[in-house]
């Protein structure tokens, strides 16, 4: 039974999910990064939000973790290289708060449009300010999204409703989702020049940070209001303090800070200036739905290998996963079988899908080509840090689908790049299930890549089989499976032989010293 254990405080409806799914759960919140560390060997999983930090050094304490789930947006605390690297699926959740985040983003421009904060502190302390207080309307007014994904498209239907116009600058926004959402696309120094109100829903990234910079802001139309519940690091906040004291930027509205906890900060006590302690995904209702959807996800990978809002890793639903599962199991033996036979570094690896292997995901078959291949050179590689691996070594992936059917109703090649040209393997599925070869090198081979195995080419010749039967059958050997093609009589032939044991060297020797031999190497699977 895989065993998570839930390091921050959540719903307890997380650890009865866990519980429910077949999945044994601990909560145990509170320790510091050493207590963690000394405990963390023992879990399949980790449940977190904000306060657990995934190190390098946290990761490398855990041996048996196979996945990380963040009950939230952010994984700003989790070091997603290094859990790539460590084969270690980090997820998130994010849509269960999405719609209190843009409610908060809403609620804050409010408060700067009505100055709510101050008149509710002066009416409170017996002064009855009222003629000390002039907002302004949001009806028709412009309202600029940097970001319009899953959050910003909420808060644009939002401000839609409240009959405001909406522009977006975000590079990943196409013009028919921009349509369909019913707001314009726009560059960011168009965004910049025209909002009346401006509000960030992008993660922070090496684009991001800083887009509201001191030069982006001295861009900004005068009187602009600013609300930021996305991530601190966004805004250049000095650059903030002094445009609202100018009086250039009419007011700011900030849930988040480059600096959380947040206690002391030089924007406070400034004049139209609001704050809030990281409250956009604090609502009951988004508590309970991060809480339950970290859970679910994490219980489907380690029950049924379903992977949902995966930050390093493709995504494979659950139902998804039984009929992908065989085609990955396919794909790693080829990957396997071609790492093995190669080599050399190679620079450039193809795979290449046709029939009804062409209508699946092709990302988790990519990945278990690249783990089966990259693990030849090391048995930490999984489908996770493959990807990951690879890009390190400098291998060139490359993806090709083709849904026609060939010779096979399902096939999947792969195909490497190497000094002597390109060498390719494929297989397919028997009965949809059982991994087969059907090509090895351009020559024709029906057989099961499993166990022990000895490659051997050879000029084909009448004798050899006779001859190598009689040579394992002195060694002891004793033969599984026996395959056999050829590219013409008389020409070059494969023979893959699966053993009852490993392959030795001295067996490898006597082969090699057989008539007719021309290469000859041992294979596991």
């Amino acid at each position: 039974m895989p065993k998570v254990l839930i390091s921050d405080k959540m719903s307890p409806l997380a650890a009865k999910i866990f519980r429910e799914r077949g999945v044994e759960v601990d909560e145990i919140t509170g320790k510091t990064p050493e207590e963690l560390k000394a405990m963390i060997g023992e879990y399949d999983g980790l449940a977190i939000r904000s306060s657990t930090k995934v190190t390098k050094d946290i990761l490398a304490a855990a041996t048996n973790l196979k996945v990380i789930g963040r009950a939230g947006i952010g994984v700003d605390n989790v070091d997603i290289p290094a859990a790539s690297a460590a084969g270690v699926v980090v997820m998130n959740t994010p849509f269960g708060n999405s719609i209190t985040t843009a409610e908060h983003a809403i609620a804050l421009m409010f408060a700067l449009a009505r100055q709510l904060p101050e008149a509710n502190a002066q009416t409170q302390a017996g002064t009855w300010p009222k003629n000390g207080f002039m907002g302004v309307e949001v009806t028709g007014k412009t309202l600029g999204l940097i970001g319009a994904g899953n959050i910003g498209s909420i808060v644009a239907d939002r401000a839609l409703g409240l009959k405001m116009k909406v522009v977006a600058f975000d590079p990943f926004l196409s013009a028919d989702r921009a349509v369909e959402l019913g707001i314009e696309k726009v560059e960011l120094d168009q965004l910049l020049a025209r909002a009346d109100f401006i509000t960030l829903h992008t993660p922070l990234t090496d684009q991001t940070r800083n887009i509201l910079s001191a030069e982006n802001l001295a861009k900004t139309k005068k009187g602009v209001r600013i609300i930021n519940c996305a991530r601190g690091g966004l805004i250049d906040e000095a650059a903030l303090k002094e445009l609202l004291d100018s009086g250039h930027i009419a007011g700011a509205a900030l849930d988040v800070f480059v600096t959380e906890p947040a206690k002391e900060h030089p924007l406070f006590g400034t004049p139209n200036f609001v704050a809030t302690p990281h409250l956009g995904a604090s609502t009951n209702e988004a508590q309970v739905n991060v809480a339950l959807q970290v859970a679910e996800q994490m219980a489907d990978y380690l029950v049924s290998g379903g992977v949902t809002n995966a930050l390093n890793m493709p995504s494979l639903s659950a139902e998804e996963a039984p009929r992908i599962r065989p085609y990955m199991a396919l794909a790693e033996r080829l990957g396997s079988l071609i790492g093995q036979l190669s080599h050399d570094a190679v620079p450039r690896i193809s795979i290449h899908t046709e029939g009804a292997a062409a209508e699946l995901n092709p990302k988790p078959i990519v990945s278990a080509v690249l783990a089966g291949y990259l693990r030849v050179h090391s048995d930490t590689v999984n489908m996770v840090n493959a990807p990951f691996l690879a890009k390190e070594r400098g291998i060139e992936v490359r993806e090709v689908r083709t849904e026609r059917e060939g010779d096979y109703h399902t096939l999947v090649r792969v195909s490497v790049k190497t000094e002597a040209g390109e060498r390719s393997v494929a297989g397919t599925l028997f009965g949809n299930e059982a991994p087969r070869l059907i090509e090895l090198f351009g020559i024709k081979v029906e057989a099961d890549l499993a166990g022990h195995m000895l490659y051997v080419v050879n000029e084909d010749a009448p004798g050899f089989i006779g001859r190598i039967g009689t040579t394992l059958g002195e060694a002891g050997v004793n033969i599984g499976t026996f395959h056999l093609g050829r590219r013409a009589a008389g020409g070059e032939a494969v023979l893959l032989l699966s053993v009852d044991e490993p392959v030795t060297a001295d067996l490898i020797a006597k082969v090699r010293a057989l008539p007719g031999v021309k290469t000859v190497m041992a294979l596991k699977f």
